[in-house]
């Protein structure tokens, strides 16, 4: 008597998660695809709101050095090897 009691009582509570499920998961899903939506809709505008106007903009400039010393570059001894 007690097995199919529980037996009863674990097949009603699955189909009751079946049916809530049934209900819930697309509700959620399409939650989660409105908010995929948004974000993507706000890249967008984004990266289209920064138009380019033809000007060079510098964000930073480095200080210059006054004492760069030799500016030549390094000097690389060169010896030529020819084959017979």
């Amino acid at each position: 008597m007690g097995i199919l009691k529980f037996l009863f009582i674990t097949i009603c509570i699955l189909w009751l998660i079946k049916m809530i499920a049934r209900v819930l998961l697309p509700i959620a899903f399409q939650k989660m695809m409105t908010k995929a939506q948004e974000q993507a809709n706000q890249r967008y505008q984004q990266q289209h709101q920064q138009r380019p106007d033809g000007r060079v903009r510098v964000d930073y400039m480095p200080p210059k050095d006054k004492n760069l010393g030799d500016q030549g570059g390094d000097f690389v001894d060169y010896e030529e090897i020819k084959n017979p």
